[in-house]
């Protein structure tokens, strides 16, 4: 469903050619689905990410962040940052997986991306390009984890309940200031 709706909006030729007259200045999009990145690097503007973090810890690859599992505990481990040799080991089997199955979730997002932008490209060399990564993590509730100087924690940040613009269920488009607009790209369902 999700790759349909960005195969929908990157081959929307008007959406396309209004955005590119628009002249932004940023993406601003949650990664975990790449179609945001894909429009940030056919419009050549920067992109920010807003996250708690990618499955499969794409976002330690994508930002070439260290991510030692002797260290970092996986996800669904209970384990702590002080663990023994043997979750050690637990943290790396539970981290096999990921391997593959990253692959088969994000190959049909590459193979779109790779048409789109009539180059080859995969969902990792996309993610790269991100000049910002906001990730909702604290390090008073998670446990503390290396990260690299384009990633800015910001755990705390909320929103309020807003009826928002948007142009075809889309996108929205807010004008930052009166020389400046950033394009907000997410998924909605109405």
């Amino acid at each position: 469903m999700f790759l349909s709706t960005c195969e929908h909006l990157l081959y929307n030729k008007e959406l396309i050619r209004y955005l590119e007259e628009s002249k932004f200045d940023a993406v601003f999009t949650d990664p975990i689905l790449p179609c945001g990145q894909i429009l940030a690097e056919h419009l050549s503007v920067p992109s920010v990410f807003y996250l708690q973090q990618i499955p499969c810890g794409l976002e330690f690859e994508a930002t070439q962040c260290p991510n030692p599992p002797s260290y970092v505990p996986r996800v669904f481990t209970d384990n702590t940052d002080h663990m023994t040799f043997l979750q050690r080991v637990k943290n790396v089997i539970f981290d096999i997986p990921n391997f593959f199955l990253c692959d088969v979730v994000f190959q049909p997002y590459s193979k779109l991306a790779s048409e789109f932008l009539q180059r080859g490209v995969t969902v990792p060399d996309l993610l790269h390009k991100a000049s910002i990564w906001l990730i909702k993590l604290d390090f008073v509730l998670h446990y503390p984890r290396p990260l690299m100087p384009n990633m800015i924690l910001v755990s705390g940040v909320n929103c309020a309940h807003r009826k928002l613009p948007q142009v075809g269920h889309t996108l929205a488009v807010y004008s930052v200031q009166p020389w400046h607009s950033t394009l907000y790209f997410s998924f909605t369902f109405s």
